[in-house]
């Protein structure tokens, strides 16, 4: 008996020497997408666990308003995941800073992406890229096909057009011309003046002359989307003022709105709860015949944490989230994140389809405010979503608010 319990242990030991008997390693995921879960868990997972034998994979999300704030204190107290999925710019670049986020530069997923791609995730001379691009969204403006149908409006291209509709809409009655609120403020700026100001400061021209100081935000491209913005406060409809982003959602999968000034992540929500055909148009033009442009603004990457004792294996994973394969699960999964690798991938969606195929019709650029203008205070990205908002109510004149923008600018920063 005592020789067969030993003859046991020494074969024990012999398989755990050979790895035989090793467990697998198990990385982890931090993320503020809790609405992915489920993707996670049932097919991007799978597929890279039926690749990797031996590595394991668990997503664990955070509230998107709560993110920062957690993975900030985890990571002070060496409790973080391996991989930290990174919001873009500058939240992420004060990770990699506090030596949170590892270089990633010699990796050769990272070819894989364009240098726009990977700008959102880089020192400000790239000389460091520090996160895995995995996808953008678009802005413009989804629509009830039915709505337009029933009330005879055509899709618009330019703002002329665009008012037109709405004032139709207006006018039938019947609908609420278009369902954004202004209670959560974000939305104001995200899909008001971040939709429509790329078409005025031309894109990333305009963006990135504010950032040399060749422009002011009190110059009339700056200015001028507010003015546009204060024409809005008349078609959104009783009550907008206390209106959240959930009801404005609500309001237009019910069917109760014709237009929804929008970011591509809204399609799968909409998908599941709209019983009515969409469609989807692009931010309008001022004139006939005028270059259009659309925020195409890079949302997510995904990075390794520099504590983290599985280094390997999390770049096993982040290689893979730099293939094609990824992006063509990741891309039709999720419609409305957009892949930012160089390979195309095949899109199933009907209205990621149109979102995406803006790319090939419109110069593309990212939120105005993003890239190293809101790093001090006051933060320029909050102050827009308050401008956004005054200039929706009529509280303030366009003018006014881009004086106070650009003096709060100016009270830190120079170009």
């Amino acid at each position: 008996m005592i020789r067969n319990i030993a003859k046991l242990t020494l074969l024990s030991s012999a398989l755990a020497a050979t790895g035989v008997m090793a467990e697998d390693t198990t990385l982890i995921i931090e993320s503020w997408r809790n609405d992915d879960l489920t993707l996670w868990q049932e097919k991007i997972i799978p597929a890279f666990e039926a690749q990797h034998e031996g590595i394991k994979v668990n997503f664990t999300p955070s509230a998107p308003a709560e993110y920062n704030a957690a993975l900030n204190s985890k990571l002070d107290a060496g409790s973080a995941g391996d991989l930290i999925t990174c919001r873009p710019f500058d939240a992420s670049l004060a990770l990699f800073e506090a030596g949170h986020l590892v270089d990633l530069d010699d990796m050769e997923a990272m070819g894989n992406f364009s240098d726009v791609a990977k700008s959102a995730w880089q020192t400000d001379d790239g000389s460091a890229s520090f996160c895995v691009p995995m996808a953008s969204v678009i802005h413009g403006f989804i629509y009830n096909k039915d709505a337009f149908s029933e009330v005879g409006v055509e899709v618009p291209a330019t703002e002329e057009e665009f008012f037109a509709a709405l004032e139709k809409f207006k006018q039938d009655g019947n609908y609420i011309p278009m369902a954004m609120g202004t209670n959560d403020q974000w939305e104001a700026a995200t899909m008001g003046y971040n939709n429509i100001g790329p078409n005025y400061w031309k894109g990333e021209e305009g963006r990135r002359a504010l950032i040399a100081g060749e422009q002011k935000l009190t110059d009339d491209m700056w200015v001028a989307p507010y003015a546009t913005l204060a024409k809005w406060g008349a078609y959104l409809g009783d009550g907008y003022e206390a209106q959240t982003y959930p009801d404005s959602q609500n309001l237009f999968t019910l069917g109760r709105a014709a237009i929804y000034p929008a970011g591509s992540w809204e399609i799968s929500g909409f998908n599941a709860q709209a019983e009515f055909e969409m469609g989807v148009f692009k931010p309008p033009v001022q004139k006939a015949g005028d270059t259009c442009y659309i925020s195409d603004h890079t949302d997510i990457g995904i990075g390794l944490n520099a504590a983290s004792e599985n280094a390997e294996a999390a770049k096993t994973f982040l290689a893979w989230v730099g293939s094609p394969e990824f992006a063509s699960i990741f891309g039709n999964a999720l419609p409305g994140f957009f892949p930012l690798s160089k390979t195309p991938v095949e899109l199933d969606d009907p209205l990621a389809k149109d979102f995406i195929s803006w790319r090939g019709e419109c110069e593309s650029t990212i939120r105005s405010t993003y890239q190293i203008l809101s790093r001090g205070t006051p933060n320029l990205e909050n102050d827009t979503w308050g401008a956004s908002v005054a200039a929706i109510k009529g509280t303030s004149t366009p003018e006014e608010l881009g004086a106070k923008l650009q003096e709060g600018l100016d009270s830190w920063y120079k170009p």
